[in-house]
């Protein structure tokens, strides 16, 4: 009995308090009314600082990796951030988390390359140690061959659709965008091809493209892909 007499008394107490605002709320001025409206319009967008931090440089296949297919979804700040005194089986693991949690486009020797990486030069290790050598193979290429290539693959394994839309910009420009812009040019084609394999910046703004992991009949599929938008 006295927990329903608790309930009930809770409960009009929150029905009174609810009144209690409505009424506040109807009797405020204009003015006041008018400045909380120019206040929620006022909040709109706020601009991040850009990001100083980057990735340190490597000559272990696993930097290009992680500048082309971790960057997509995040700044280095996430990864510089992580708890120090990772070793290799946790910066792989930490990887390869984001593929299972997140659906992020890498291979299993992506997420072992990119893990030796990162314990490499953020961790203990070093870039001679067996497993780091070994972590860091990278699969031999097939050899070019008169086969068409999927371009949807291509573009979902090395992350193309992260940063780029057909139709709208999002981290780059959209695929309809850099068709116009090289509609013209006779050399379109070759201009691609580089930028793809080896990324660059300052054609569309600060953000800067990684280097694509792709040969040159890959990145020329997909460049033609891009023109034809």
């Amino acid at each position: 009995m006295s927990n329903n007499t608790s309930l009930t008394r809770l409960l009009n107490s929150a029905f009174i308090g609810s009144l209690l605002t409505i009424v506040v709320l109807a009797s405020m001025s204009p003015s006041v009314s008018q400045a909380y409206a120019a206040v929620d319009t006022a909040i709109k967008k706020i601009t991040l600082p850009a990001s100083t931090i980057t990735l340190p440089k490597s000559a272990l296949p696993g930097y290009n990796l992680a500048l082309q297919k971790c960057t997509i979804c995040h700044s280095v700040d996430y990864i510089h951030h992580q708890p120090p005194g990772m070793d290799q089986k946790a910066w792989t693991s930490a990887v390869l988390k984001m593929q299972h949690s997140y659906g992020a486009p890498l291979s299993e020797c992506d997420i072992k390359s990119i893990g030796a990486y990162l314990s490499v030069v953020y961790g203990s290790a070093k870039a001679d140690d067996p497993t780091i050598i070994s972590a860091s193979q990278l699969p031999v290429s097939a050899q070019p061959s008169d086969k068409a290539l999927d371009v949807q693959v291509l573009l979902t394994n090395n992350g193309c659709t992260g940063c780029h839309d057909i139709n709208k910009t999002i981290v780059g420009p959209a695929f309809k965008a850099i068709a116009k812009k090289y509609k013209s040019d006779t050399d379109a084609i070759s201009k691609l091809v580089v930028s793809i394999r080896n990324g660059g910046s300052g054609k569309w703004g600060n953000m800067a493209m990684p280097p694509m992991n792709v040969n040159d009949k890959e990145a020329q599929t997909l460049a033609g892909f891009i023109l034809k938008q």
